[in-house]
């Protein structure tokens, strides 16, 4: 279904062009006041926030709040720093440029186009938003139709809280999404998986449009034996299982040192049966797969390898449970996409390099994880590895310091954001050269004869 009010995103494009226009996004006490407007969004809807996601994902309570509800902290970074960010900075202009000025402008790019994913689909609506609310734009948001709870509430949420001509929510499938990439915006937002994103970038180079790709990809967990091994399960088992592994970035499979893993694979098992009990379909603490078809594709990975926990599945309720998975081979499938889903391959190593080789044999992640208090081992691991990010003896708790920017390099995405780098992603910064009528040496200015020599000098050659 397509919404009333973007059936014909040219017509909604149009507004938002006049009401850019007219300058009112570039003053920041609006910036700031549609902030707060956004925070009180969150805030007062907090209920229906929950049961929605609950429809859509059966998400419990708790990572409602944790992962989606917990937006409220970004908008809070944004509205504490939105002063500091919005100023222009002074540039060094050299001696030689007497009396010149300089300053970097930081200025709106103008219309945006965020489109998100279905696996944590209001964090994910909400958190770029941020972004293009603090630097000064206007925004067409296109939620998942996948999590259509979630999508209905965001379209009656926004049209309530923000005028259409400055914030709209564009609802429907492949259509919409079609639509509105056919039109021309100044920045185009993406979450979601690399085909789509190919997709995306395509048809945004029709009109020169600049892209911000979040996307995803088979983030590593490489276990060391120096760590703490009762914590490393649970930060593993945790950030593996929230959102029944619907995460990107979630860790994709373990790379466990050979010394260890008996231990870890036990731990592991005691752990899931810890958090989720011995039936986990029944746990209020489990959520779903988001569609059929997402549940066949993890269905199949269950042939890979040997099950030593889980495995359990019921189509009827889109339910798959923790499982563990041994004896993978690099060749399975499971090992050939991100998995996307509460299914992890525990692979074995004997020797660091096993790992990184095998690592560095894969398109760069969006994550990587490292368990281990050997210092030399972590600053090998930096300097031998690419990912978009790293966190290092903890999971998936990268994603909520608005200091770090949050993005991917390779195929896991172009572009970041998160704080003042979701600033930086819907900003232009222009630079702005001042001259005085003070002075004016004639050194540039023809007739050019005897004036080389000092030209010479004051380049340097």
């Amino acid at each position: 279904m397509i919404s009333v009010e973007t059936s014909n995103p040219r017509a909604i494009l149009n507004q938002q062009r006049e009401f850019f226009i007219t300058g009112k996004t570039k003053d920041v006490d609006f910036r700031l006041t549609q902030l707060k407007t956004l925070k009180q969004l969150v805030i007062d809807n907090k209920a229906d926030i929950i049961k929605a996601l609950n429809a859509d994902l059966h998400k419990p309570e708790f990572e409602a709040y944790a992962t989606e509800i917990g937006v409220i902290k970004e908008i809070n970074y944004a509205i504490k720093n939105i002063l500091n960010w919005t100023k222009p900075q002074k540039a060094t202009v050299p001696w030689d440029l007497f009396p010149y000025s300089a300053k970097i402008h930081p200025e709106p790019l103008g219309i945006v186009l965020i489109i998100g994913p279905w696996n944590y689909p209001f964090y994910l609506m909400i958190a770029p938003l941020v972004g293009a609310i603090a630097s000064g734009n206007c925004a067409i948001i296109k939620p998942s139709e996948l999590a259509p709870h979630t999508a209905n509430l965001l379209s009656e949420l926004i049209s309530k809280y923000f005028l259409p001509e400055y914030i709209t929510v564009a609802q429907g499938g492949v259509e919409t999404s079609q639509k509105l990439l056919a039109e021309k915006f100044d920045h185009i937002f993406f979450t979601g998986g690399t085909a789509i994103a190919k997709i995306v970038m395509a048809a945004a180079a029709k009109h020169l449009t600049p892209v911000t790709l979040e996307l995803g990809g088979k983030s590593p967990c490489i276990v060391d034996t120096e760590i703490n091994l009762e914590q490393t399960i649970r930060r593993i088992t945790w950030g593996k299982f929230i959102n029944a592994g619907q995460t990107c970035i979630a860790p994709d499979y373990l790379l466990v040192n050979k010394k260890i893993k008996p231990d870890l694979v036990n731990g592991l098992k005691k752990c899931l049966q810890e958090f989720y009990g011995e039936t986990p379909a029944t746990s209020p603490d489990f959520a779903r797969i988001i569609s059929k078809k997402h549940f066949d594709r993890l269905a199949n990975f269950l042939k890979c390898g040997e099950i030593i926990a889980g495995g359990e599945t019921n189509p009827e309720e889109l339910y798959i449970a923790p499982t563990l998975l041994d004896h993978i081979s690099l060749a399975d499938p499971i090992m050939e996409e991100e998995i996307f889903g509460p299914i992890l391959p525990i692979i074995e190593y004997t020797d660091i390099d096993e790992a990184i080789n095998l690592i560095n044999s894969k398109p760069k992640p969006l994550a990587l994880y490292l368990f281990s208090e050997n210092k030399n081992l972590q600053q090998r691991i930096l300097q031998t590895t690419s990912s978009g990010g790293v966190c290092i003896n903890d999971t998936v708790m990268q994603v909520a310091v608005s200091s770090l920017p949050f993005g991917g390099v390779g195929d896991s995405g172009i572009g970041s954001y998160h704080g003042k780098a979701g600033f930086d992603t819907f900003s232009h910064y222009k630079s702005v050269l001042k001259n005085s009528f003070r002075l004016d040496i004639n050194w540039r200015y023809a007739p050019y004869q005897g004036k080389l020599p000092l030209l010479k000098r004051l380049i340097g050659g």
